[in-house]
């Protein structure tokens, strides 16, 4: 499947609005707990999700960003708040995977919960795989193999195919 930049920033974006996880986080929290529970049989999490977008717009989309400037979208969930932000979502399951971090280190900045940015992750990363595996994620063929093997060669690495942790050495 091929794509162009546009389709697949509409397919990531489509993505990150997805607020269906947190309609299904709600159905099951009201499966536990009954719809009409008093608030001293549930604790729930302030994460003060708007500090974190407003940490992130003021880092990355302010008038002088501490990062590049980029632009964003959010919507309000079903009682009126704001949800997550796309952005808030895409940062969580960039930090998961540029940084190996922690879902607690990603709530800290981002102020997203564990099941959130899991979910976000896992669509991320789905749709990564969507996108490049025709190209980049495949079995390497013929050509492959001799264009790489020729750029180990050219960096002094003759016969240099696949080995991360050079572990074949002598």
């Amino acid at each position: 499947m091929d794509y162009n930049s546009v389709e697949a920033e509409e397919i990531i974006e489509e993505l990150l609005l997805d607020n269906s996880m947190e309609e299904r986080r709600l159905q099951l929290f009201n499966q536990i707990y009954g719809e009409g529970s008093s608030s001293s049989q549930r604790r729930m999490i302030n994460r003060d999700r708007e500090a974190g977008h407003d940490r992130l717009v003021g880092d990355y989309f302010s008038e002088n960003p501490t990062y590049l400037l980029e632009t964003f979208r959010r919507r309000v969930d079903a009682l009126g708040r704001k949800g997550l932000s796309p952005l808030q979502k895409y940062t969580a399951a960039m930090r998961m995977l540029a940084y190996g971090t922690s879902v607690d280190v990603v709530d800290d900045y981002v102020r997203i919960g564990e099941s959130t940015a899991i979910e976000c992750l896992k669509k991320f990363v789905t749709k990564v795989i969507l996108i490049f595996e025709d190209e980049y994620l495949r079995k390497p063929n013929e050509n492959d193999v001799q264009r790489l093997l020729k750029m180990g060669e050219d960096r002094g690495f003759p016969g240099m195919m696949g080995s991360i942790d050079c572990m074949h050495w002598q």
